[in-house]
Protein backbone atom coordinates (compact mmCIF):
# COMPACT_ATOMS: atom_id res chain seq x y z
CA UNK A 1 0.00 0.00 0.00
CA UNK A 2 1.69 3.43 -1.05
CA UNK A 3 1.77 6.08 1.44
CA UNK A 4 -0.87 7.81 -0.92
CA UNK A 5 -3.20 5.54 -0.27
CA UNK A 6 -2.75 5.00 3.06
CA UNK A 7 -3.49 8.55 4.11
CA UNK A 8 -6.69 8.06 1.99
CA UNK A 9 -7.59 5.23 4.31
CA UNK A 10 -6.86 7.38 7.12
CA UNK A 11 -8.59 9.92 5.73
CA UNK A 12 -11.69 7.30 5.73
CA UNK A 13 -12.04 5.91 8.89
CA UNK A 14 -11.12 9.60 10.24
CA UNK A 15 -14.62 10.59 8.78
CA UNK A 16 -16.56 7.01 9.78
CA UNK A 17 -15.12 8.01 13.50
CA UNK A 18 -16.04 11.32 13.46
CA UNK A 19 -19.70 11.14 12.00
CA UNK A 20 -20.71 8.02 14.04
CA UNK A 21 -21.26 7.35 17.81
CA UNK A 22 -21.48 3.68 17.99
CA UNK A 23 -18.38 1.82 17.00
CA UNK A 24 -17.18 -1.36 17.84
CA UNK A 25 -14.05 -3.13 17.66
CA UNK A 26 -13.98 -7.13 17.41
CA UNK A 27 -11.70 -9.90 16.37
CA UNK A 28 -13.32 -11.90 13.84
CA UNK A 29 -9.90 -14.36 13.31
CA UNK A 30 -10.42 -17.87 12.63
CA UNK A 31 -13.70 -17.50 11.12
CA UNK A 32 -13.39 -18.97 7.70
CA UNK A 33 -14.45 -17.91 4.71
CA UNK A 34 -18.24 -19.14 5.00
CA UNK A 35 -18.85 -18.23 8.52
CA UNK A 36 -17.32 -14.68 7.82
CA UNK A 37 -19.93 -14.45 4.66
CA UNK A 38 -22.79 -15.25 7.56
CA UNK A 39 -21.38 -12.99 9.86
CA UNK A 40 -21.28 -10.16 7.29
CA UNK A 41 -25.08 -10.99 6.46
CA UNK A 42 -25.90 -10.98 9.90
CA UNK A 43 -24.17 -7.70 10.24
CA UNK A 44 -26.58 -6.50 6.84
CA UNK A 45 -29.26 -8.09 8.46
CA UNK A 46 -28.84 -5.38 11.52
CA UNK A 47 -28.18 -2.42 9.89
CA UNK A 48 -24.16 -2.78 11.29
CA UNK A 49 -21.31 -2.08 8.96
CA UNK A 50 -18.15 -4.59 9.44
CA UNK A 51 -14.96 -3.74 7.68
CA UNK A 52 -11.59 -5.69 8.67
CA UNK A 53 -8.74 -2.53 8.99
CA UNK A 54 -5.13 -2.22 10.00
CA UNK A 55 -4.33 -1.46 13.69
CA UNK A 56 -1.80 1.42 12.53
CA UNK A 57 -4.25 3.00 10.39
CA UNK A 58 -7.00 3.11 12.70
CA UNK A 59 -4.71 4.40 15.33
CA UNK A 60 -3.92 7.21 13.59
CA UNK A 61 -7.63 7.72 12.41
CA UNK A 62 -8.20 7.83 16.04
CA UNK A 63 -5.83 10.19 17.11
CA UNK A 64 -7.16 12.13 14.13
CA UNK A 65 -10.71 12.70 15.13
CA UNK A 66 -12.23 14.69 17.48
CA UNK A 67 -13.03 11.74 19.72
CA UNK A 68 -11.46 10.67 22.93
CA UNK A 69 -11.29 7.11 22.50
CA UNK A 70 -9.71 6.21 25.89
CA UNK A 71 -8.41 2.92 26.42
CA UNK A 72 -9.37 1.47 22.43
CA UNK A 73 -6.32 2.20 21.15
CA UNK A 74 -4.47 -0.22 23.38
CA UNK A 75 -6.92 -3.37 22.19
CA UNK A 76 -5.40 -2.96 18.41
CA UNK A 77 -3.14 -6.02 17.99
CA UNK A 78 -4.07 -8.79 15.96
CA UNK A 79 -6.88 -8.64 13.32
CA UNK A 80 -9.02 -5.94 14.04
CA UNK A 81 -12.79 -5.66 12.50
CA UNK A 82 -14.68 -2.55 12.72
CA UNK A 83 -18.23 -2.53 13.42
CA UNK A 84 -20.37 1.18 12.97
CA UNK A 85 -23.97 1.40 13.56
CA UNK A 86 -26.58 3.62 14.30
CA UNK A 87 -27.97 1.49 17.47
CA UNK A 88 -26.04 1.27 20.23
CA UNK A 89 -26.79 -2.53 20.84
CA UNK A 90 -27.17 -3.81 17.44
CA UNK A 91 -23.45 -4.72 17.07
CA UNK A 92 -23.67 -6.87 20.66
CA UNK A 93 -26.54 -8.09 19.43
CA UNK A 94 -25.13 -9.60 16.27
CA UNK A 95 -22.06 -11.11 17.97
CA UNK A 96 -24.09 -12.65 21.09
CA UNK A 97 -25.80 -14.63 18.38
CA UNK A 98 -22.84 -15.20 16.19
CA UNK A 99 -21.41 -16.73 19.40
CA UNK A 100 -24.22 -19.20 19.80
CA UNK A 101 -22.37 -21.03 16.67
CA UNK A 102 -19.10 -20.33 17.19
CA UNK A 103 -16.85 -18.73 20.25
CA UNK A 104 -15.83 -16.09 17.45
CA UNK A 105 -16.14 -13.04 16.64
CA UNK A 106 -14.45 -11.53 19.95
CA UNK A 107 -15.21 -8.01 21.06
CA UNK A 108 -11.76 -5.84 21.97
CA UNK A 109 -13.65 -2.90 22.48
CA UNK A 110 -16.56 -0.31 21.82
CA UNK A 111 -16.86 3.54 21.65
CA UNK A 112 -20.62 4.00 22.51
CA UNK A 113 -21.69 7.44 22.88
CA UNK A 114 -19.34 8.88 24.39
CA UNK A 115 -18.74 5.85 26.84
CA UNK A 116 -15.39 2.98 26.32
CA UNK A 117 -16.05 -0.49 26.99
CA UNK A 118 -12.80 -2.78 26.83
CA UNK A 119 -12.63 -6.13 26.85
CA UNK A 120 -15.16 -8.97 26.04
CA UNK A 121 -16.90 -9.05 29.03
CA UNK A 122 -18.66 -6.34 28.37
CA UNK A 123 -20.42 -7.77 26.02
CA UNK A 124 -23.93 -9.11 28.01
CA UNK A 125 -23.77 -5.31 28.98
CA UNK A 126 -23.79 -3.47 25.08
CA UNK A 127 -26.74 -6.21 24.62
CA UNK A 128 -28.55 -4.79 27.61
CA UNK A 129 -27.97 -1.25 26.09
CA UNK A 130 -31.52 0.35 25.09
CA UNK A 131 -31.36 2.49 21.99
CA UNK A 132 -32.46 5.77 21.80
CA UNK A 133 -35.77 5.12 20.64
CA UNK A 134 -35.99 2.71 23.47
CA UNK A 135 -35.37 4.79 26.03
CA UNK A 136 -37.97 7.79 24.18
CA UNK A 137 -40.55 5.21 24.32
CA UNK A 138 -39.95 4.15 27.70
CA UNK A 139 -40.27 7.86 29.04
CA UNK A 140 -43.52 8.46 27.15
CA UNK A 141 -45.07 5.09 28.59
CA UNK A 142 -43.87 6.64 32.06
CA UNK A 143 -45.60 10.30 31.38
CA UNK A 144 -48.72 8.78 29.86
CA UNK A 145 -49.21 6.53 33.11
CA UNK A 146 -50.31 9.13 35.19
CA UNK A 147 -52.33 10.95 33.16
CA UNK A 148 -54.46 8.01 32.05
CA UNK A 149 -55.27 7.83 35.67
CA UNK A 150 -56.12 11.37 36.39
CA UNK A 151 -58.74 11.08 33.04
CA UNK A 152 -60.20 7.70 34.37
CA UNK A 153 -60.60 8.82 38.09
CA UNK A 154 -61.65 12.28 36.72
CA UNK A 155 -64.29 10.46 34.56
CA UNK A 156 -65.35 7.52 37.55
CA UNK A 157 -65.10 10.52 39.82
CA UNK A 158 -67.44 12.46 37.70
CA UNK A 159 -70.13 9.66 37.43
CA UNK A 160 -70.23 9.04 41.52
CA UNK A 161 -71.09 12.86 42.08
CA UNK A 162 -73.84 12.90 39.51
CA UNK A 163 -75.11 10.07 40.92
CA UNK A 164 -75.00 10.87 44.40
CA UNK A 165 -77.01 14.28 43.30
CA UNK A 166 -79.55 12.36 41.51
CA UNK A 167 -80.34 10.21 44.73
CA UNK A 168 -80.34 13.69 46.77
CA UNK A 169 -82.17 15.49 44.48
CA UNK A 170 -84.77 12.38 44.25
CA UNK A 171 -84.93 12.23 47.84
CA UNK A 172 -86.37 15.38 48.78
CA UNK A 173 -88.85 15.07 45.65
Amino acid sequence: MTREEKSLVIEDLTAQLTNNSIIYLADISGLNASSTSNLRRACFKANVKLAVVKNTLLAKAMEASDKEFGELPSVLKGNTSIMISETGNAPAKVIKEFRKKSPIPLLKGAFVEEAIYVGDEYLDALVNIKSKEEVIGDIIGLLQSPAKNVVSALKSGGGKIAGILKTLSEKEG
